[in-house]
């Protein structure tokens, strides 16, 4: 497999699923670790991640942007980590902002259609809600069996 071929396939994990671990860095330089649920956006090689303002991985990423982002297969045998750097929108401040409107594109990747879209509004403002946007710059791990591209 090839060196292209190679990121192609580790790259594909990240769309094959919605669940992972988001490492951020602690401020004493161990690492922090998340399970959270993620869209990958391929064309731009982003990995969005809906947040609350108010928790550990948040501030760490404001104070370092830096972060790893790990899948796998259900048998555990492949895996991808996803590094990059972090890009924080604003918190959601109104139902109607740009970042509510996000995190609703958000929803749909990887839910689908939400029964109440007033109500979904209402709470990410409610809950302090923001979106990571994970910018992949390297990846690394074991491809699929049998993903050659």
């Amino acid at each position: 497999m090839t060196q292209d071929a190679t990121q192609d396939a580790l790259l594909r994990l990240l769309s094959q699923g919605h669940g992972g671990v988001l490492t951020t860095l602690k401020r004493d330089g161990r690492p922090q670790l998340s399970n959270v649920t993620h869209a990958y956006y391929p064309d731009e090689r982003i990995i969005r991640i809906s947040l609350t303002d108010d928790r550990a991985k948040t501030r760490n990423l404001r104070r370092d942007p830096r972060a790893s982002y790990h899948v796998t297969t259900p048998d555990r045998w492949a895996y991808t980590v996803a590094e990059g750097t972090a890009d924080l929108t604003p918190v959601a401040k109104d139902p109607h902002d740009d970042t509510v409107e996000e995190l609703i594109r958000l929803y749909r990747d990887v839910q689908g259609e939400h029964p109440d879209w007033d109500d979904y509004r209402a709470a990410m403002v409610r809950d302090g809600r923001l979106v990571l946007r994970l910018r992949v710059e390297r990846a690394y791990g074991i491809p699929a069996r049998g993903d050659q591209g």
